[in-house]
């Protein structure tokens, strides 16, 4: 096993490799494909590929499928459990028929039924933590984290997290139970978090930052040049931030990026990542091929300097407009 440099995921005691793995697209995610078609069996040669390369931090949830996730996560995991290192999360309320309820639901007696099922699918006796996925507005955080601190005293959860959340949350929440992590899509070309100040309050607290979609979903990577490269089925296609005006700005933007990482003799994926790692945080890049999981590893041993990070964020200014993550209701759902 390679060893990728270790790092400490905020000041709770949990020590994970500087670059986890995004599951989601490995199988169909909210009822739907994700980035294309998924193929399980090249999904588990994926996440058995990122072990021997010293990836052993998976990130999945149980609204990934729904369920469907976690269980092809169990199928590569199987007797060697303790090798990885796992990350799930609840809150897209489930049903028992395992389909979407459409709400979210974060009630003490939700959370005690998620984590018992997320057990048996990942068919394992602990989660190394847990995440509530959105913030339930019914609920009181102060509730939910109660729950959550529960799991942790039973043994069935090491550390416990919250995802797009904002400092208000955050703060409410760590009184309750230490906050080991927070998951919010961060990026050069996503820095709404750094705006917000959210990034100030978890570095307060000596809360770690998992930045999913670090490749700006793919599109930082440079290939996607045209509207036409999204595919179809494509759900890229239906986000701000990639449709319209704002796509062609952002592929201008792109192109700027692609120049540095040229001159560095890496890919702009590479440079992306490397970037999030600079600044102290996490990336967990999602991808089910061999191939990507392999250059994504790579780029935790590029290291920028002070004048790199400088040089990318005055391509990518913090305040550029670079179009919305989510459509309108979606936007609504996080940094609450």
């Amino acid at each position: 096993m390679s060893s990728i440099k270790k790092v400490n995921l905020g000041n709770q005691g949990l020590e994970i490799p500087a670059i986890g793995l995004g599951c989601m697209g490995m199988t169909v995610g909210f009822g739907t494909n994700i980035y294309g078609n998924a193929d399980e069996k090249e999904a588990i040669v994926t996440i058995h590929r990122s072990l021997e390369l010293g990836g052993n931090f998976l990130d999945t949830a149980e609204a990934y499928g729904p369920l469907l996730n976690e269980r092809l996560i169990a199928k590569a995991i199987n007797g060697n459990r303790d090798k990885y290192i796992i990350a799930t999360k609840f809150g897209f309320e489930v049903g028992d028929d395992e389909q979407y309820t459409g709400a979210l639901n974060g009630s003490k007696s939700y959370v005690k039924k998620a984590v018992e099922r997320s057990l048996k699918n990942l068919g394992t006796d602990y989660i190394d933590l847990y995440y509530l996925h959105r913030l339930d507005p019914n609920t009181p955080i102060e509730e939910t984290v109660e729950a959550m601190s529960e799991l942790v005293k039973e043994g069935k959860v090491k550390y416990i997290g919250l995802s797009e959340v904002g400092s208000e949350t955050i703060r409410k929440a760590h009184k309750i139970h230490p906050l080991t992590a927070v998951q919010s899509e961060y990026s050069l070309f996503e820095r709404q978090i750094e705006e917000l100040g959210i990034l100030n309050t978890l570095n307060e607290l000596g809360i770690g930052l998992v930045a999913y979609s670090p490749i700006g979903r793919g599109f930082l990577s440079g290939e996607i040049q045209k509207p036409e490269d999204f595919a179809d089925n494509d759900f890229r296609k239906y986000l701000p931030k990639y449709k319209g005006e704002q796509f062609f700005k952002n592929v201008e933007l792109v192109n700027e990026i692609k120049k540095v990482a040229s001159e560095k003799n890496i890919t702009t994926a590479q440079l992306a990542l490397a970037w999030v790692i600079a600044k102290g945080h996490t990336p967990i890049p999602g991808t089910k091929r061999v191939k990507y999981v392999e250059e994504n590893i790579a780029a935790t041993n590029i290291t920028l300097t002070e004048a790199d990070l400088n040089q990318l964020e005055s391509i990518i200014p913090l305040g550029t407009e670079t179009g919305a993550r989510y459509d309108e209701a979606g936007m609504k759902g996080v940094n609450l």
